[in-house]
């Protein structure tokens, strides 16, 4: 099963993530995609509180912020995969660390993101929706956006189920919750 979550910031979209994929796993391998570079103590604070709500469950970290296949390399694919997130795997690609930008980083991630959801046995993505506001930013901006829902789009079209979390309220767009 595959399984797209996405929803505001700070919504509950990881725990319920990781609930998901533990139920999905039933006791067989079990991966989390860490996709975060931490720039800032905020950063630092995010990760230490995901690691910290997914002791016991029984997830194997594997660290893939860029090139998401290689994460392929390092587990088994009959496994469940939880990745979190497309939000900061599009800022990883995007924006390179020599200061340039890879304007086709959105769609190089949603074709392997794609690929990688159809080549494993289990698969849950979490993401950011920030495309949905109507205010009017920099041009920058804007692109990042309009990857992000371009990927999302994607996932969202290969994925068995799609569930947005608003204000912590679970909703179905897409076929069942699965839990």
């Amino acid at each position: 099963m595959r399984v797209f979550i996405s929803g505001g910031v700070k919504n509950g979209k990881s725990s319920h993530a990781q609930n998901i994929a533990k139920k999905l796993s039933g006791g067989g391998p079990l991966y989390y995609v860490a996709t975060m570079i931490p720039h800032d103590d905020e950063d630092y604070r995010r990760i230490s509180r995901h690691i910290k709500e997914r002791e016991g469950m029984g997830f194997e970290t594997i660290e893939c912020p860029r090139d998401i296949l290689k994460c392929l390399e390092k587990a088994k694919p009959e496994g469940v995969f939880l990745l979190d997130s497309t939000t900061a795997l599009l800022s990883n690609e995007m924006f390179l660390e020599d200061g340039e930008i890879n304007h086709d980083a959105a769609d190089k991630i949603a074709k392997e993101l794609v690929r990688f959801a159809e080549s494993i046995g289990g698969f849950v993505a979490v993401s950011d929706a920030i495309y949905s506001d109507a205010a009017e930013y920099e041009a920058l901006t804007e692109e990042y956006r309009k990857g992000l829902a371009s990927i999302d789009r994607a996932l969202a079209g290969c994925c068995d189920t799609v569930l947005e979390i608003c204000c912590g309220t679970v909703f179905c767009h897409k076929g069942e919750f699965p839990i």
